[in-house]
């Protein structure tokens, strides 16, 4: 119910699959990041920058974004709050 969610570089994403925004420095991200690569489902939004974020989808892909977790959350949360306007509305206008 996320809609889409800007990554960076005029790239959007279906906040709808996103499941989990990680910061790109742990090994195991690290490997996660190399298996998703090996399997064809890696893609780097980047545009050559450094990956300060990795969203997960739950088709398991792997998404590289050069934003920061925190400012990709909080357009999830920005997303959440428009949605819910425009639902109170649509409710508003239902009665």
């Amino acid at each position: 119910m996320y809609g889409l969610i800007n990554i960076g570089f005029g790239n959007v994403v279906s906040g709808d699959r996103i499941i989990a925004i990680v910061n790109p420095e742990s090994s195991p991200v690290k490997r996660m990041k190399d298996e998703a690569k090996a399997a064809g489902k890696l893609i780097d939004a980047t545009y050559g920058r450094k990956t300060r974020a990795i969203l997960i989808t739950d088709s398991n892909h792997v998404i590289l974004s050069a934003l920061q977790p925190e400012t990709i959350a909080q357009r999830f949360k920005h997303s959440m709050v428009e949605i819910e306007e425009v639902l109170e509305e649509i409710r508003r206008e239902v009665k």
